[in-house]
């Protein structure tokens, strides 16, 4: 299906892969009412990892933030799995989940977590302003720098 998101995404020359299954005992996505609650989401390219280390030792922030980006990336292709191939029917972003792999001094993971928050804003306005948190980590799945898992509200 193509319609105004798909058109902004062409915009901002994204292309969203296609949602990765699962990497253990979880869903990638669950339905409850009109929320969608997606799964944590790794900086993945073609079911491969990138970025992997910590933010802060390994990478810069603007690293980190890119990191985040892919990572919103990634949830946006859950979300649309989870919208039937529609993220036209979402409504608004309710809540992002940042965590950042990072070294134990660093603290600017807020800064890194943007990555994702600002796509969300970038792709759907004003209806991607959303809560959030946003913490630091020893370690994440796959040595990954940061996850990102999302609520996400649909017609």
């Amino acid at each position: 299906m193509s319609g105004m998101i798909d058109a902004r995404l062409k915009q901002l020359e994204i292309s969203l892969p296609e949602a990765a299954v699962p990497v253990a005992n979880y869903l990638p996505w669950v339905v409850a009412g009109n929320l969608v609650f997606v799964a944590g989401q790794l900086p993945l390219v073609n079911g491969a990892p990138r970025y992997v280390g910590r933010v802060g030792r390994d990478f810069t922030v603007e690293d980190g933030a890119a990191a985040a980006r892919l990572c919103g990336i990634n949830l946006l292709a859950q979300l649309r799995a989870a919208c039937n191939g529609s993220l036209d029917t979402v409504r608004r972003v309710v809540k992002l989940g940042g965590f950042v792999n990072c070294a134990d001094d660093f603290t600017r993971i807020p800064q890194v977590v943007n990555g994702a928050s600002d796509l969300m804003v970038e792709l759907f306005g004003e209806h991607g302003r959303h809560a959030r948190f946003a913490v630091g980590a020893p370690s994440l799945p796959l040595g990954a720098a940061v996850e990102i898992d999302g609520i996400f509200e649909v017609a």
